[in-house]
């Protein structure tokens, strides 16, 4: 198998966009009134991370809409809820402040691309700015936008992501809990796998 290895190779394979085509002048370098808007609706975001050799992690924060805080024109600020500390992206942007945010909100076919350079903070302020029901975030991922624009809807309308009747029936699908038995070579049952599972989900929420 021949793999493309050069720009030059690969932009004999696809068009050179002109810098008058919409695919260049919609990038933004600040966010206006949809892009807040659009974030400000938002209960899900993937963030897209390197570390300093450039292993790449991609990780989902999802939270009520508006989760994202609008700081500024120029900034956005993502609370960082309990998990399970493996701190992946956390650990990259200090070694790699570059990340890529892209903004969902659930039946719409089009998302919001933010590109930025990232840091994190535990500012008392701003921590309890984006507390839920008094739990405040361990940390805030503060991200400095330098690009922004809206992607097409070709994806979402090839997958048919949120047509329900293209999804699979869930009880024909293997639970976390049975992933894990067969992955791990757990002791437990599934279903003692599964139960712990939920009680954690109930009490680390926030």
């Amino acid at each position: 198998m021949e793999f493309v290895a050069t720009r030059e190779q690969l932009r004999t394979i696809y068009k050179t966009p002109r810098p008058t085509d919409g695919s260049i002048r919609k990038e933004l370098k600040a966010l206006d009134g949809h892009c807040r808007s659009f974030i400000g609706k938002s209960p899900f975001v993937l963030i897209g991370s390197s570390d300093g050799a450039g292993n790449a992690d991609v990780t989902p924060r999802g939270d009520r809409p508006g989760f994202a805080a609008i700081l500024d024109d120029r900034t956005i600020a993502i609370p960082d809820r309990p998990g399970n500390n493996r701190l992946d992206t956390l650990e990259n942007i200090l070694l790699n402040p570059s990340v890529g945010l892209l903004f969902l909100i659930p039946g719409m076919n089009e998302t919001l691309r933010v590109n930025g350079d990232a840091r994190i903070t535990v500012d008392a302020t701003l921590r309890e700015r984006l507390a839920v029901d008094g739990r405040e975030p361990q940390s805030v991922i503060v991200v400095a936008v330098k690009a922004t624009y809206m992607h097409c809807a070709k994806a979402f309308m090839r997958s048919d992501l949120w047509k329900p009747e293209s999804w699979y029936d869930r009880t024909t699908l293997p639970t976390l809990g049975q992933i894990l038995r067969d992955q791990l070579a757990l002791a437990d049952s599934a279903e003692a796998t599964d139960r712990w599972l939920d009680d954690s989900y109930k009490q680390t929420m926030w």
